[in-house]
């Protein structure tokens, strides 16, 4: 079949089967737990924290405002991987490590 006559493709599946050829496509669907973040914890556990980044092996680290916050979430942590797991088919988040945010 010529190159011509190939119907067009969606971007997001060119996309998608490009990220999976890569090894890539459990990264990015770790990822989406961070944009998720407040939808995912609460807007009171997200005024008080930030996301930053999640590790290979499934560790999210997440800036917290205070000490005692940190403390709080800490126990809070099984029920918080819970939730951030709960969507099905995704590459769970593994734990959550906690560090306090420098003030800017």
């Amino acid at each position: 079949m010529s190159d011509r006559k190939k119907r067009p493709e969606a971007i997001g599946k060119i996309v998608a089967d490009w990220l999976g050829e890569r090894g890539l496509a459990e990264r990015v669907d770790q990822a989406a737990v961070i944009p998720e973040w407040p939808a995912l914890v609460g807007p009171q556990i997200a005024s008080v924290t930030s996301p930053q980044s999640i590790t290979a092996n499934g560790t999210l680290f997440v800036h917290v405002t205070t000490n005692a916050w940190m403390n709080e979430l800490s126990m809070l942590e099984p029920e918080l991987l819970r939730s951030l797991n709960a969507k099905p088919n995704r590459t769970p988040i593994r734990r959550i490590r906690w560090l306090l945010a420098r003030p800017e």
